[in-house]
This record gives C-alpha cells, sequence and structure tokens, in this order.
C-alpha cells in the first residue's frame, strides 16, 4: 500500500522514458510483497483451516484466481477507459486497502507451543534454514517433485512467452486469437478449481496417479499446440483448437499444484512448511528466467515454432518418464514411513 502511494505521488514528476524508473521500483516491491505474502499464507493454512479443509480451501483460492483472470481483462479496459491512469492508480489503492481489510478479519488458530520462542538470531536465522533443506534432503518424494518440477517450468516457459509470439510474429495473426488462448487458459484453471473443491481428493491413496497423469497431460497438449501450430493455416483453428488445449492444459496445471500443495500441507511440520514452500517456490522461480532468455532467442532465430513445443513435448514426456518409477518408489517409502 506503501509503494502504492508513493507511486501515485511520484508517477507525474517523471516525463517519457523516466517514468519506468518509478514504475520499475514499484514492480519490485511489488513483487517482493506477493512472494512474501503467498508464502506466508501457505505456512498459515494449517492455522485457518483443519486438514480436511485444506483442498477446498485451495480450490476456492484458485477458484477466485481463474475467476479475476477471466474478468479482469474486460473490467480493467473498461475501468481504465473511464478514470484514466491516475484514476486507475486510486481504484487499486482503494481495492488494496480493502484486502488488508479483509485479511484483519481473517482468526488464525495458532497451534500451541510447549516453550515461548524468543527472537531468532541471524545465526538462528541460518541455522533454520539449514534445518528446512535438511529435512527436505531427507524427503526423497520432495527432491523428486522439485526436480519434475523445475524442468516443467523450464519448458512450460516456451509455451507463455512462445504462444503470443507465434502468433503474431510467424502466424501473422491479430490479437484476437491470443486472447482467446489466454481466455481458454483461464477457463481451464476455473474449471480444474471448481472440480477440486466439488470432488476433494485429500486423501493419499493413488497419490502418484494424482500427480503423474496431470504431468503426462501437459506434456501432450505442449505437443498439440505445437502441431497445431505447425500444421493449420487458420486463424479460426488457432483461437478455437488451441484454446481447447490450452484450457485442458491449465486444468491439468492446476489440478497438479493443488494436489501437491495439499500433500505438503498434510506431511510437512508446521514450523518447516513456510521454508519447504519458500525454497521450491524460489528454486522453481529462479529457472523461469533462464528458460526466459533461452527460449526468446529459440523463437527469434527460427521460423518455425511450433516445432520448438513438439520438441520441447518429447523432451519433457521423456523426462517424465524417467522419473515414473524413481517417484513412484519415494512416494511408496514416503506413505509407509508415515503410517
Amino acid at each position: 500500500m506503501t509503494a502504492l502511494f508513493l507511486f501515485a505521488i511520484s508517477i507525474n514528476f517523471f516525463i517519457g522514458n523516466n517514468k519506468l524508473i518509478p514504475i520499475v521500483l514499484f514492480l519490485i516491491v511489488d513483487a517482493i510483497s506477493t512472494n512474501l505474502n503467498d508464502t506466508c499464507y501457505s505456512a498459515a493454512i494449517h492455522e485457518l483451516v483443519n486438514r480436511h479443509s485444506v483442498q477446498r480451501l485451495s480450490s476456492l483460492t484458485q477458484s477466485a484466481i481463474s475467476l479475476s483472470s477471466i474478468l479482469s481483462p474486460a473490467l480493467g479496459v473498461g475501468l481504465y477507459s473511464f478514470v484514466g491512469f491516475t484514476g486507475f492508480i486510486g481504484l487499486e489503492i482503494i481495492a488494496t486497502i480493502a484486502a488488508f481489510g479483509v485479511m484483519l478479519t481473517m482468526h488464525f488458530h495458532y497451534q500451541p507451543r510447549n516453550q515461548q520462542i524468543a527472537p531468532q538470531s541471524h545465526h538462528d536465522q541460518l541455522k533454520s534454514f539449514r534445518l528446512g533443506i535438511t529435512y527436505m534432503q531427507s524427503r526423497t518424494m520432495i527432491k523428486l517433485t522439485i526436480l519434475l518440477s523445475v524442468i516443467l517450468n523450464f519448458f512450460y516457459t516456451a509455451v507463455t512467452i512462445g504462444t503470443p509470439y507465434i502468433l503474431k510474429a510467424q502466424l501473422h495473426t491479430s490479437n484476437g486469437p491470443v486472447g482467446v488462448l489466454e481466455t481458454g487458459s483461464a477457463i481451464g484453471m476455473l474449471l480444474g478449481s471448481l472440480m477440486l473443491s466439488i470432488f476433494p481428493t485429500g486423501n493419499q491413496t493413488r497419490l502418484f496417479w494424482k500427480l503423474m497423469m496431470p504431468v503426462l497431460v501437459i506434456d501432450i497438449q505442449i505437443g498439440l499446440l505445437g502441431l497445431l501450430f505447425s500444421t493449420s493455416q487458420s486463424a479460426a483453428n488457432y483461437a478455437i483448437i488451441g484454446s481447447l488445449i490450452m484450457g485442458i492444459l491449465a486444468l491439468a496445471l492446476v489440478i497438479l499444484n493443488i494436489t501437491f500443495q495439499v500433500y505438503l500441507q498434510q506431511t510437512v511440520p508446521t514450523q518447516l512448511l513456510g521454508r519447504v514452500v519458500a525454497t521450491m517456490t524460489t528454486v522453481n522461480s529462479s529457472i523461469m528466467p533462464i528458460g526466459t532468455l533461452l527460449f526468446t532467442i529459440i523463437f527469434q532465430n527460427t521460423h518455425h515454432g511450433g516445432l520448438v513445443l513438439i520438441v520441447n513435448s518429447l523432451l519433457l514426456i521423456g523426462y517424465t518418464l524417467l522419473l515414473l518409477k524413481p517417484l513412484h518408489q519415494a512416494i511408496r517409502t514416503d506413505q509407509s514411513s508415515s503410517i
């Protein structure tokens, strides 16, 4: 909120390209604040609901995010044309204050501790960090999942940056198909979230297939998207078939993310949950700039972007198949040790 107020006050003191200075500074603060908030929220879910409601809460939260993704473009354009840039910042400030007010009404059920915890020193913080790393190293299931998610995020970067580039720069379509594909993705996320909220699967039975089936679906959908771009010459096909592919891909991503989040919530001790989530988020986020840089170079130096997606799909399928046996064994070991 402070950054928004400072941004609103300072933006008009800059002219031309210099306006990028307050914009970049605000985006940095916003990204840091969002990451901190998301990590703290993930670590605090146990103190909001009991373990049987973790999946429903995660699903409903994702549903709200997906619904806002569908409605916000049209709503944002309408509000922006009506109130202008300065007014839009004001609306953002009001919305942020409202969200802060909602957060203050939330009731956290803190777990009782046997002893009063003293403020941690820098040495204690490093020790706590090492404790979290040691715990993750002791869980083969978590290590293999991190390896899978890192590679999946790396190759999925080709979809996020490649799809609009292929459509506009290589296939020479308008902005229409790009918007339709993004809408299809948002609808897929919403459907996946609602499906998991209506049909909870929070128990750990058949966890292997609950994780691997969405991964295989994602791998295949990336290849189908590349095949569509390589074979079709119709903007209507790009929009209709592409939105269907993106919808299925997004639905599988939501199921995968929520299933694993619930698994972590149910199996990781509360005092370690924040460190585990923060470490996994950091590892996964760190690979995305590398993927963005690499695939930007690749797409700019090829005229067959669809072929790049097909190759990515084949590599992902091969990597997933390699992890099938060790991941299955890790899950069985993990579940037997938790009984």
